[in-house]
């Protein structure tokens, strides 16, 4: 890493500071900027808002002004809470690599650093597929916020040489700048409920390592994140995907659905939110001995386990993993108005819908159920 420059990573790092203040004079023109503010801000007067994002100089300005209040006012409008778990053994002079499951586009991070915010920690950069990068204001939204740019590959030549790329900036940004990131556990969200790390994702980290695979990833200070909604982000459209995927084999996407994707959910119901971070992850050095893909497979397992423990399970999981099994053996963890609420929900998310409705349960119930599933099956290994 020592023949790095800043120069190396221009294309896919976040904007830095002498960039921000351009791109927040973009922001504040932008057109869809005003109804962003009447969804976030209704009661408040906006020209003092853009007034104040007009002078902001650096990325840190930006989401301490703008985006941590921004992602409160959503979470206050859309959740019942927000919880978390294991934030108070992070340590604050250290940078982390944050391995999550993925649930909702731009939340499952931003909520993130709002809890680093809150204790009193520096947030992290956060990956942002190229493929979301639809237009100049969504690109400077999210480059102000401190995203970095993962490249979606289209031959094998150019996926390898992106993701060294982007191997060797993690490294360099946790390694040596003692800075912490956000990435996904696998490529896109979880659609069925069904969380597991890609070992794609891990062979990646390992690229940019001059040690053994043990070494090279404990050098990343990897800590597994479990972010748990009580209402599935997205959920109508999650079941859809799933079913051609099913049924046919692919599901292509229409014009705009990413982004219709991020605004849904911003504004969808959530009800409770957790979020739990577990201890630094550590490979023994026996791990080198396998051979590297079952090295890999050992390790994404274990982020699995920990991913799993730290899941907040709601009585939405087990109400479903009943309904799906035909089973009362979680009965007592939910009430009946419990259940009768999720059968309300789960007709207004269907209805309309003109795919076989028997097959369209199933993979709506098996999205909250699979959670449950992974957590029992890790209890008992």
């Amino acid at each position: 890493m020592s023949n790095l420059t800043e120069n190396t990573f221009e294309h896919i790092s976040p904007y830095a500071d002498r960039e921000i203040n351009a791109a927040m004079q973009r922001i504040v023109a932008d057109q869809s900027f005003g109804q962003i503010l009447k969804f976030l801000f209704p009661e408040l007067p906006h020209q003092p808002i853009i007034d104040k994002i007009k002078n902001i100089h650096s990325a840190e300005m930006f989401q301490r002004q703008f985006m941590h209040p921004a992602v409160n006012s959503i979470i206050n409008k859309t959740a019942d809470g927000l919880t978390c778990s294991g934030f108070n053994a992070l340590n604050k002079k250290e940078g982390y690599l944050f391995i999550s499951n993925h649930r909702d586009i731009v939340l499952d991070a931003a909520i993130l650093q709002v809890l680093l915010y809150d204790n009193e920690m520096d947030s992290s950069e956060i990956s942002f597929g190229s493929n979301l990068m639809c237009n100049q204001f969504v690109i400077d939204i999210g480059k102000s916020n401190k995203m970095y740019t993962v490249v979606r590959s289209a031959s094998i030549k150019e996926f390898y040489r992106n993701s060294l790329l982007l191997s060797s900036y993690l490294r360099n940004l946790i390694v040596l700048e003692k800075h912490s990131a956000w990435i996904a556990q696998r490529k896109g969200r979880t659609k069925d409920g069904d969380d597991h790390t890609e070992t794609a994702l891990l062979k990646m980290l390992n690229m940019s390592g001059k040690k053994t695979i043990a070494q090279n990833i404990n050098d990343l200070n990897i800590i597994p994140m479990s972010v748990s909604y009580e209402f599935e982000p997205c959920c109508r459209s999650k079941v859809v995907e799933i079913y051609y995927k099913t049924k046919i084999g692919e599901y292509v996407k229409k014009p705009n659905e990413d982004l219709m994707s991020i605004l849904n959910g911003f504004t969808q119901y959530k009800g409770g939110i957790h979020i739990g971070v577990g201890s630094i992850l550590h490979v023994a050095n026996k791990m080198d001995e396998l051979e590297s893909n079952n090295a890999v497979v050992k390790i994404a397992n274990t982020i699995d386990q920990v991913i799993f423990q730290n899941y907040k399970l709601w009585p939405n999981n087990y109400i479903a993993y009943d309904m799906y099994y035909d089973t009362n053996e979680f009965q007592s963890a939910y009430t009946l108005d419990q259940k009768n609420i999720f059968l309300k929900y789960m007709e207004k998310e269907l209805k309309g819908l003109e795919e076989d409705r028997n097959e369209l349960e199933k993979i709506f119930l098996l999205i909250y159920a699979n959670a449950l599933t992974n957590s029992m099956k890790n209890a008992e290994n």
